[in-house]
């Protein structure tokens, strides 16, 4: 019978470390995009948006969704800037106020958002769950 090696703990599987270094990667990459131009990346919930346009003025609120979901229902004064456009649409507004962004789940926001930083704008908040969180808490939405 053959005799058995217990493992090394000391040794890694080459998928491991594939892995950490992939982990590390989007870290790095997340930090740099969210940094870039000195600008602020945060994650804010839709109760955190809701108390912010409850105060005067209201921040700029961007919805990065599509017409015809944005037709379907969004958030009062929410200015429309499909993700595919937004940085362009977005080179009016002031670059040193708070900007919310906002979109169906907060994947496309949090993209949106990354390039809006990169563009400039020092203080961008990512709505986070988007459309979706904002029904599921009963919040309301004009069509």
């Amino acid at each position: 019978m053959a005799k058995r090696t217990p493992p090394n703990p000391q040794r890694r599987s080459p998928l491991a470390l594939v892995a950490a270094i992939a982990a590390i990667a989007v870290v790095a990459v997340v930090f740099a995009t969210t940094r870039a131009g000195g600008g602020a990346l945060t994650t804010v919930s839709v109760r955190d948006l809701q108390s912010a346009l409850a105060q005067s003025p209201a921040p700029t609120l961007i919805d990065v969704r599509e017409p015809f979901e944005y037709a379907d229902g969004h958030v009062e004064g929410a200015l429309l800037m499909p993700l595919a456009n937004v940085v362009q649409l977005a080179s009016d507004l002031p670059k040193d106020e708070p900007v919310y962004v906002f979109c169906r789940t907060g994947n496309r926001s949090l993209q949106a958002s990354q390039a809006l930083v990169a563009a400039g704008f020092e203080d961008v908040r990512n709505v986070d769950g988007g459309i979706v969180a904002w029904t599921s808490a009963g919040l309301p939405v004009v069509r």
